[in-house]
């Protein structure tokens, strides 16, 4: 599936269900962050579609047991995309939402803390998969800048140790096979059983249990709206499914509004 311009009248409705909300959920995935140079996982040009095995990089059981793969993640995290991208304009829509008043919770499965970085507030985001912008130790829990360790990579350190115990280091990220954390979950889910207005952003809806935050919110009578350019498993239970740009759409929808 390919974007679709948006009908001004479907950008109007959804516009005036998000101005009368009370208390509205933000669910975003990898698609918002295209616009900003960060490539999508599962996309038709996604980064795992187009080199299966990448996806060993983010697998916690081939990181821990294998020198190499971790050697090939720290030069993969020298030249990620996140270290220079700037938020786009659905970012900065989001920020505009919050400055309303009526933002109850902004969920993020992204790793790049384009959020933060473009103004929303520490405790209105939700980070489920972590923070590349931080590593951490998996023997001591450690964590530091991750600029500081990749700094060491540069030096010469292929895989770096943790600097106080010896023990393998990774950016504070959830990989596959890691346990989430837990009060990050219970507070999604729970803003979303809260919320009035569901806004899913850009993810493919296959992640779980996040994903479980669209059926929740749809049974505790919240409207439905998702924004994706692919299909997804919930967009029959959506009340509006937008497939244009984001980086249109969205601050057509909740970044003009006047100031609170």
């Amino acid at each position: 599936m390919t974007n679709t311009k948006t009908p001004p009248a479907i950008v109007e409705k959804v516009r005036g269900w998000v101005e009368s909300a009370k208390r509205v959920v933000v669910l975003t995935g990898a698609g918002i962050s295209t616009d900003s140079g960060i490539p999508d996982f599962r996309g038709p040009n996604g980064v795992w579609t187009r080199d299966p095995k990448a996806e060993k990089l983010s697998d916690i059981r081939y990181y821990t047991a294998d020198p190499e793969i971790r050697k090939l993640s720290w030069q993969s995290r020298l030249n990620h995309p996140a270290w220079t991208a700037q938020p786009n304009a659905g970012h900065l829509a989001l920020v505009q939402l919050e400055r309303r008043g009526n933002l109850r919770a902004l969920v993020t499965q992204n790793i790049d803390g384009l959020h933060l970085k473009a103004g929303n507030s520490r405790d209105k985001v939700f980070e489920v998969h972590g923070n590349l912008h931080k590593a951490i130790c998996l023997s001591c829990g450690w964590k530091g800048p991750m600029q500081d360790v990749l700094d060491r990579v540069r030096a010469g350190e292929q895989d770096p140790p943790c600097a106080t115990c010896g023990g393998i280091l990774k950016s504070d990220t959830i990989s596959f096979g890691q346990s989430l954390i837990p009060e990050v979950i219970e507070g999604a889910m729970r803003a979303a059983q809260e919320t009035d207005l569901l806004f899913a952003i850009g993810s493919s809806l296959q992640v779980f249990p996040i994903a479980h935050a669209v059926p929740i919110a749809q049974a505790a009578g919240a409207r439905i709206v998702i924004m994706n350019a692919e299909s997804t498993q919930f967009d029959d239970i959506a009340d509006v499914k937008l497939s244009g740009l984001i980086g249109e759409d969205l601050p057509r929808i909740c970044g003009r509004f006047d100031a609170a």
